[in-house]
């Protein structure tokens, strides 16, 4: 991180990340590799976008693209690093944690599934071994109620529902998995962030009169390529 960076990331404070993300939207900018938008510049715009329309917090994978919308934005950022397509990739492991912190975001996202994970290390030790590297808040994505549990357990900070529906202990919702937010908020005391298949104002504000902490939506508003193929799908064929 630059100076710069280094000092807008210590005036996050927890409390005041936590504080701004409460009942609010984050948006994760993010896109496949080998697509147009591809770029930590246009990540970084999109970012700008978000944040005018209301995004209290966004979500950007890649340490460029993390850097490149730390820079842009004065919201925090939560980072994570996709390394692979299979198995524990969102963030697999402490390396790729600390250069995510390194690269600047106020929230570091893992795979908090119960899934083995490449070096071997637990959930447990990967995140004391973060916090011992950075001063960040932890959250783990997670695929069903056993993992928001032991995820809690190795001392994150936010619990997401990230994986529901992809890491195969739960079927694929059409929206968000509201019956897992259900699950956690009842046994699970930290703040639970609904992410996955939040597809319209509806199925955010459903999250939200749930009991969720806050909701982070992706797809509906930074992938137009995947929006323009609902709408393309749904004219009739010629």
């Amino acid at each position: 991180m630059t100076e710069p960076q280094t000092a807008r990331r210590r005036a996050w404070t927890r409390e005041r990340v936590l504080d701004a993300m409460r009942g609010r939207l984050t948006v994760s900018c993010q896109a496949y590799p080998g697509e147009p938008l591809r770029d930590p510049r246009t990540t970084a715009q999109m970012a700008r976008a978000v944040v005018a329309g209301g995004a209290a917090a966004v979500r950007a994978q890649g340490l460029e693209d993390v850097a490149a919308v730390v820079a842009a934005v004065d919201v925090p950022v939560v980072g994570l690093w996709k390394d692979g397509e299979d198995g524990v990739f969102i963030t697999p492991t402490l390396r790729h944690a600390v250069a995510v912190a390194e690269a600047g975001a106020h929230v570091v996202a893992i795979d908090g599934t119960r899934r083995p994970r490449p070096d071997g290390r637990t959930l447990g030790e990967t995140v004391a071994g973060l916090r011992e590297a950075a001063d960040v808040l932890v959250m783990a994505d997670c695929g069903s109620l056993d993992d928001a549990v032991a995820a809690q357990a190795a001392g994150v900070d936010l619990l997401g529902t990230t994986l529901a529906g992809y890491s195969g202990e739960r079927p694929r919702t059409d929206g968000p998995d509201l019956e897992l937010v259900d699950e956690i908020l009842a046994a699970c005391d930290l703040p639970v962030v609904v992410e996955g298949r939040v597809h319209s104002p509806a199925h955010a504000a459903a999250a939200l009169a749930r009991g969720a902490f806050s909701v982070c939506v992706g797809t509906a508003i930074t992938h137009p390529t995947t929006i323009t193929g609902w709408f393309a799908a749904a004219l009739p064929p010629r």
